[in-house]
């Protein structure tokens, strides 16, 4: 986690000593004020100091007389909302502050997308045969796209989220997964692991979980790359009143011939070379912890197998459609493609 000690001053100082300070902080020229008690009392930007001249305000005047008062913070466990208020507003840094008014942490607003109350489970244990040999020695998740493996490109995009629990289910070559991530405390996260004996499907791996501690969980495949709005979903879901939120993908096809319309076999139309949509599942869900105790325990069970299920019972499902790109790198041209967006990336 990046240090934020030099984003603090005190209010009872010289302004002059924040006219030094916040030249040590462009990214986001923003000083947060706190009292003896290091209870966060205000914020302070060049903008701030500018207004303060012209109000008359001097260089022998403290902080506590140029900062700003009416600042937003948030308590730790705040909602989703509360963050796309604060994202709305074009606030940069948003401060997280405890019951004593003291700073725990601070969010750059601009690299964390939002807030979600959210545990996520990966599924990295398939063997990735369609793209061997490239799968020989290394698991298809720990592939590389650009500087860094497939399964980190997810990773980081749950982090963005906010999502700081993630459990990732492994089979095939699983210990260069482990390896490589660890704990998950290089990231700022907490990583677990869930080694399947034997090939578990797309969603057998949930029975293995031992606790899941939000209501809901995001359930990927670690093979995509995507630039997928996990907020969008979730909140779709939860809007919905869903069990079951999948994130999906439009798929067009274009027919080149003029195709009659018809009823009791009388022609009532033609539409000339239409087009049909339709949308595909892409790998990600968002589903209700209380669906796990309907995946039958350490058993191959896929996710469609859950979806029919609920289906049949008429229960609810809703499926939000990703409006960038996204990759099911299955074969040698979508690992390729999905190299030639990776080259773009910032």
């Amino acid at each position: 986690m990046k240090d934020l000690s030099n984003n603090f001053i005190r209010q009872n100082l010289n302004i002059i000593n924040a006219m030094k300070k916040i030249g040590d902080v462009p990214e986001s020229l923003t000083l947060f004020v706190i009292d003896d008690n290091e209870k966060l009392v205000g914020t302070l930007t060049d903008g701030d100091i500018r207004r303060g001249f012209i109000n008359g305000l001097t260089l022998n005047n403290k902080v506590s007389d140029f900062m700003f008062t009416q600042f937003t913070s948030v308590y730790e466990n705040f909602s989703v909302e509360e963050f796309k208020k604060a994202r709305d507003l074009g606030i940069r840094l948003l401060p997280v502050i405890n019951t004593l008014g003291k700073v725990e942490r601070i969010i750059d607003v601009k690299k964390q997308k939002s807030n979600l109350p959210l545990e996520a489970l990966i599924m990295a244990g398939g063997r990735g045969q369609r793209l061997q040999p490239l799968t020989n020695k290394t698991p298809k998740p720990m592939l590389m796209l650009g500087k860094k493996p497939i399964i980190e490109h997810n990773i980081d995009r749950l982090i963005a989220y906010g999502i700081r629990k993630i459990y990732i289910s492994v089979r095939y070559l699983g210990e260069q997964i482990v390896d490589y991530f660890g704990d998950g405390t290089a990231k700022g996260i907490s990583i677990e692991y869930i080694w399947e004996d034997n090939p578990l499907g797309t969603a057998g791996a949930i029975s293995k979980l031992k606790e899941v501690n939000t209501e809901y969980l995001l359930l990927m495949n670690s093979d995509l790359f995507t630039d997928a709005d996990f907020e969008d979903l979730y909140l779709n879901t939860i809007n919905n009143k869903a069990e079951l939120g999948v994130a999906s993908v439009s798929y067009s096809l274009k027919i080149p011939y003029g195709i009659f319309t018809e009823k009791d076999k009388q022609v009532t139309g033609l539409k000339e070379k239409p087009t049909f949509t339709n949308y595909a599942n892409s790998g990600i869900y968002i589903l209700h912890k209380m669906l796990f105790e309907l995946i039958p325990k350490n058993t191959f069970y896929n996710i469609t197998d859950l979806m029919s299920l609920l289906i049949e019972q008429k229960r609810t499902i809703i499926h939000n459609p990703i409006i960038g790109y996204w990759i099911d790198i299955g074969q040698h041209q979508d690992y390729e493609n999905a190299q030639e967006i990776a080259k773009h990336l910032k």
